[in-house]
């Protein structure tokens, strides 16, 4: 079961994102075929590469009703309190806050944590920090929604650039209902993506742990949680 698992994860098609890139890819090997066997070469290894980052598997989001999901795959390099970024005017006040690191390897397909409905997108530029670092998360460019739960509690996911990363992509809008488990982005070639819980909603993973966007439970809202010390720089 295991091994039918990663055969799926590893031979998903591709997130339609990432076509221009693989055509690209496509587009400079059949010219290498007649120019030079080393172009062909190199166009196809990029085109395969492509085919591996911006692969797009089908996930299955738990049926429980009130869970979080994580809204990415990845590992967990920090949990801690943070207050949400402030262009989406949800208050300075300190919430549970887990961060995501995104390898090249992994899935860089963004689900949504919850069901709920969008209440805004703010995007605004920034630096290109290492993702895994701290200071990422408040100085690096970034996408922010603000989600709003059916009981009215709100939470925050936020899309960030690192490194390699530069290309943020947000297909959803403001008003949008949407489903946990939806895919609502993606991010290009390495990033970061920061979850913030409504106040008194425990973190049910730790930092080292692997996540599976749209799978992994990260919290329950029915609980109140223990207060979380504020989040660390690395």
């Amino acid at each position: 079961m295991g091994l039918l698992r990663s055969l799926r994860l590893v031979l998903a098609g591709p997130h339609r994102a990432g076509w221009p890139f693989i055509a690209a890819g496509g587009v400079v090997c059949l010219v290498g075929i007649f120019v030079s066997p080393w172009l062909a070469a190199c166009g196809a290894g990029f085109a395969l590469a492509c085919l591996g980052f911006f692969r797009d598997p089908d996930r299955v989001p738990p049926g429980r009703p009130g869970l979080v999901v994580a809204p990415a795959d990845g590992r967990v390099i920090a949990v801690g309190a943070a207050s949400p970024p402030a262009e989406l005017g949800m208050g300075s006040a300190m919430r549970p806050r887990i961060s995501i690191f995104l390898s090249v390897l992994d899935v860089h397909v963004n689900r949504m944590p919850v069901s709920g409905r969008v209440t805004r997108i703010a995007y605004r530029t920034g630096r290109f920090f290492n993702a895994s670092l701290e200071r990422a998360s408040a100085e690096n460019e970034r996408n922010a929604l603000a989600l709003r739960l059916p009981d009215g509690r709100d939470l925050a996911v936020v899309q960030i650039a690192g490194l390699v990363a530069r290309r943020i992509v947000c297909l959803v809008h403001e008003g949008d209902a949407v489903r946990l488990g939806e895919r609502f982005g993606i991010i290009r070639f390495g990033s970061r993506t920061d979850l913030y819980l409504p106040p008194g909603v425990a973190a049910l993973v730790e930092v080292g742990q692997i996540m599976v966007g749209g799978e992994t439970v990260i919290a329950e809202l029915g609980g109140d949680g223990p207060a979380l010390p504020p989040a660390e720089a690395p």
